[in-house]
């Protein structure tokens, strides 16, 4: 085949495979638009997914009469001047191939105007090629109408997916720019029923009640203020710990207010949350992270969904150390007179369901009055004192079930898990004991074990690592190895046992890497058990140690220590209020 020029309409329907995947890929460009044009307002409606219907309606500063075809031109862009420009982003769309991508695949109408223009103006495209232009009466703003997408590109339109899916991909994109924008009121409808209404109001607190619902909201914690912001802030709201999910899907990340996606920086917080969540459970967190534009190079991806940070290190350490401060300054004391947790395995956010957490009526609570909501329901405004995320000073009165340590602090009772609490304070022992070794002993005979071939050869990995937890293994032909030492605390354990969980191939499939299960597998096999009778002495020393730990309400697996039962409930159920 000859080389030759491709016709214009094959060029435009190329282009639209890059920036154009789904419904979702249509109402992000015209959303990030109304965004650019100043809008305080955005509708966003969809039918049968988007598929047969996308409307995208704003209150922003509109385009000039003049102007309207020229926006559906490709690389037509009202938003960089020169090629330096690419290196200072400082708006969401900027490609200039939204209007003239998504026209080549669909039926579009827009109308327009400005505040010059007494009249509006209305275009419509099918399949690219403009077919009618006229004036309309309409007000300040833009609104988009685009149906029946990619109805002459069948083959792109079979990949799509159940409406509900893809008004689901919809309904996430909306909740996402209602939470990095909390000053713009968005609206979300779906068959013509509304979904989502946020409302403008500057807080992003309102905006997550908007979005996840209060009981979430109430289990979210704001991040502190950094030095030097005007080189680096990170901002936003992070889940206690009790708020988990069973996948990354509700860290939302955002950097100078755009949408992105971005594992290095989801590992971040996930790793801030290390020993407070257990194994495959992710936090919910929704982060903003503002540095100059020079830093970052939005113009990596087609979609604009990826980014590169000049200073990627620096980014993920200052995320890293935001989440960490916040969770640990006010992890409160897990409650029994508090609501059920949310039940995370059939929990669904908004964006999934579609719905109002159930809200009577489909209202949710938003506006003045919502911090006030806020403050009554979050669980820890009737805990007592949490001491900057510690434990309060609690009182020993004794032991049940040979299980549970019970203690008197601020506001009623506690129940301490023996075993829990021991093994979170072993924890936290072993982490600052392993940087000089653990305390260890020869064995007078060696112990000789067998293991799979698959744990042989990680078990072979990492045998300077067990080192400096105590233990000396040496290999002794085949999958058969021999240890020497264990750490002190080890004497009359299951050496055996302890050293197969560390080596499980399972667990390596986990998010902890092996460093953190072999603490916690240690930590576990050396704590005291459930079942055995502690004196006076031995409970009051567990509880001072626990009170001392950087992170005393869960175990290294996420369990809690120790529950609360306050005095008003105590009463309550003796009859007494």
């Amino acid at each position: 085949m000859p080389i030759h020029i491709l016709p214009p309409d094959i060029i435009n329907k190329i282009a639209a495979g890059e920036v154009i995947e789904r419904p979702a890929s249509v109402a992000k460009e015209l959303i990030e638009n109304a965004i650019d044009a100043g809008a305080t307002e955005i509708e966003v409606a969809v039918d049968e997914g988007g598929q047969r219907l996308i409307q995208v309606s704003d209150n922003g500063s509109g385009i000039a009469a003049d102007q309207v075809e020229v926006a559906f031109a490709r690389h037509a862009t009202s938003k960089l001047e020169s090629a330096d420009d690419l290196y200072r982003i400082r708006t969401l769309g900027f490609r200039g191939e939204a209007l003239a991508s998504i026209a080549a695949v669909s039926q579009l109408t827009l109308t327009t105007r400005t505040q010059e223009d007494s009249a509006g103006t209305l275009v419509r495209y099918h399949g690219g090629e403009r077919m009618e232009k006229s004036l309309v009466g309409r007000s300040l703003g833009t609104s988009v109408m685009v149906e029946h997408l990619f109805f002459n590109t069948p083959a792109r339109k079979k990949f799509l997916r159940s409406d509900s899916t893809e008004a689901s991909h919809v309904a996430r994109l909306v909740s996402s720019y209602a939470l990095a924008f909390p000053t713009i009121r968005f609206t979300l409808k779906k068959n013509g029923r509304q979904i989502l209404a946020s409302n403008g109001t500057g807080k992003l607190l309102d905006a997550i009640v908007a979005v996840y619902g209060l009981d979430t909201a109430s289990q979210m914690v704001e991040l502190e203020p950094q030095e030097n912001p005007e080189l680096l802030l990170v901002s936003g709201y992070t889940g206690e710990p009790g708020l988990n999910r069973s996948n990354r899907g509700d860290i939302v990340l955002f950097v100078n207010h755009r949408w992105i996606q971005d594992n290095t920086l989801s590992y971040a917080i996930t790793e801030a949350y290390r020993g407070l969540l257990p194994q495959r459970r992710y936090p919910v967190a929704i982060i903003n992270i503002t540095l100059p534009p020079e830093d970052v190079d939005v113009n990596i991806h087609p979609t604009k969904r990826e980014v590169r940070f000049r200073q990627g290190r620096d980014i993920f350490v200052a995320v890293q150390r935001a989440v960490r401060r916040a969770i640990l300054g006010t992890s409160p004391v897990r409650s029994s007179e508090l609501p059920p947790a949310v039940n995370t395995a059939n929990y669904q956010p908004l964006y999934h369901e579609l719905d109002l957490r159930n809200r009577p009526g489909g209202s949710i609570p938003l506006g003045p009055n919502t911090q006030q909501a806020m403050e009554a329901y979050r669980p820890s405004a009737a805990l007592g004192p949490q001491r900057e995320g510690r434990l309060p000073m609690l009182r020993v009165v004794g032991q049940i079930a040979q299980t549970y340590i019970i203690a008197e602090g601020p506001g009623g009772m506690y129940l301490i898990d023996q075993h829990a609490a021991h093994e979170r304070i072993r924890y936290e022992e072993i982490r600052t004991q392993k940087q000089g070794s653990l305390a260890a002993q020869d064995l007078l005979q060696p112990l000789p074990i067998d293991v799979a071939p698959q744990q042989a050869a990680l078990l072979e990995e990492h045998l300077d690592d067990l080192v400096s937890l105590g233990f000396v293994v040496e290999p002794f032909g085949g999958s058969t190895f021999l240890v020497r030492r264990v750490p002190v605390e080890m004497i009359g354990e299951s050496v055996t046992e302890a050293l197969a969980e560390m080596l499980d191939p399972d667990a390596a499939d986990s998010s902890w890497s092996w460093d953190d299960r072999a603490q916690i597998t240690l930590a576990c096999h050396t704590a005291i058990r459930a079942g055995q009778t502690l004196s006076m002495q031995e409970m009051q020393e567990l509880v001072r140690k626990l009170e001392a730990c950087e992170v005393p309400h869960t175990c290294p697996h996420g369990r809690p220590t120790l529950l609360h039962f306050s005095s008003a409930q105590l009463e309550k159920q003796f009859g007494r209020i």
